[in-house]
């Protein structure tokens, strides 16, 4: 049996728990739980009996001997400084999205795994679901052939103040290193990289507080452009309702959208370029199919169980990971972009200047207001002061 320790088991770490007492999980068992605060330890307890060890130091678990792999469901500015050190003693690591929160750190952690070789999976569950591996296939496999344009409008991530007042480091630089392309994003922006790739450079508008009294944004829209000459924009807020999740993928070949869980396409009889080549007419029409693409509907629920298993797969018989850790550093790069476009009120070409983007959210964590809420030495064990 594969032992499993887990570091934090608040929300998702008491999610991916759950999965584990259901039997969802195959093959492995949890031997020891982590979490800095004690009444958090308290409520799992009396779910396990006495070979099951209890932490509140991460290190001290790591240390332990008790496990083979950790799962880091830690706030977001841990996930690399728990890793690497899991990863450096030994440990299998399964780490919650989004890396990390700035890429330098997040590259050092790649840096770790790829060099100790043990098998480091982040939590993009929603790569699981069919709907977008269907998408990817149909991109993959050349039917709309050469991209043109992408648009990927999300307006549905509603949230109220009373969410960004549950807590004292949400939408804070200190305490969540960002606002909505951190926390509700990350999923997409993985899918959005996994499907189209990196850009080529990016100009970002982020706005601060624009309709929540938050110091982080929430709202912002986005426009990339590629090496082979296509655009892409990407829209999201908090702050709209009823909201919107539409993703258009133009291509030579014709059209795919992706709205209410329908994936449509549009098949062009000839490619654009065909057309326009011999057409007469000023303005078409091309002929074209409209196929609904069908796939077998599954849940974020299933993903999630499927997620693990697959990463305890990969260590225990070389299951091809879903998710492999290092490519968590794609998404995070265009969330810095993001951020650093703004600020600058430029362009910002890839690779980002990591140092840069470091500096400039230094600064943020400086004024923020969580860590005017704490004292010196919480500011330091959080690692804003390096």
């Amino acid at each position: 049996m594969f032992r499993v320790g887990f570091i934090g088991v608040s929300n998702m770490g008491s999610y991916h728990l759950g999965n584990f007492l259901n039997g969802s999980i195959k093959n492995a068992k949890v031997t020891a739980l982590c979490d800095t605060d004690p009444k958090k330890l308290e409520v799992h307890k009396h779910k396990f009996d006495e070979s099951v060890k209890f932490f509140e130091n991460s290190d001290d678990l790591i240390n332990s001997g008790l496990v083979d792999g950790v799962i880091v469901a830690t706030p977001h500015y841990f996930h690399p400084e728990i890793s690497i050190k899991a990863l450096q003693a030994g440990l299998h690591v399964f780490c919650e999205k989004p890396a990390g929160v700035y890429t330098k750190n997040v590259r050092e952690m790649n840096r770790v795994a790829k060099k100790t070789g043990k098998v480091f999976q982040i939590n993009f569950v929603m790569r699981n679901l069919n709907q977008f591996k269907k998408i990817k296939e149909l991109i993959d496999a050349g039917e709309l052939g050469n991209l043109k344009r992408v648009t990927w409008l999300l307006t549905n991530w509603y949230r109220t103040q009373a969410y960004y007042n549950s807590g004292t480091w949400r939408a804070t630089w200190a305490g969540e290193g960002g606002g909505t392309m951190l926390n509700q994003n990350p999923h997409q922006l993985d899918l959005f990289q996994w499907m189209f790739g990196l850009p080529k450079r990016i100009r970002s508008f982020c706005y601060f507080g624009k309709n929540r009294d938050i110091e982080v944004e929430d709202e912002v829209t986005a426009y990339m452009e590629y090496e082979n000459g296509a655009t892409a924009t990407y829209i999201t807020t908090v702050s709209e309702y009823p909201g919107t999740d539409r993703l258009e993928i133009a291509g030579d070949n014709g059209k795919l959208v992706f709205e209410n869980n329908v994936i449509t396409l549009y098949k062009l009889e000839m490619s654009e370029q065909e057309y326009n080549s011999q057409a007469k007419t000023i303005s078409g029409p091309i002929p074209m199919k409209e196929i609904i693409v069908e796939y077998t509907p599954n849940t974020i629920p299933e993903c999630q169980v499927a997620m693990i298993n697959n990463w305890i797969s990969a260590i225990t018989e070389g299951t091809t990971l879903i998710a492999p850790g290092n490519e968590g550093v794609n998404s995070l790069e265009i969330s810095n972009a993001m951020y650093l476009s703004t600020w600058n009120d430029d362009w910002i070409t890839f690779p980002i200047n990591e140092d840069e983007y470091y500096d400039k959210l230094q600064e943020k964590i400086k004024t923020s207001r969580y860590v005017k809420k704490n004292d010196e030495s919480v500011q330091k064990s959080l690692g804003f002061h390096n």
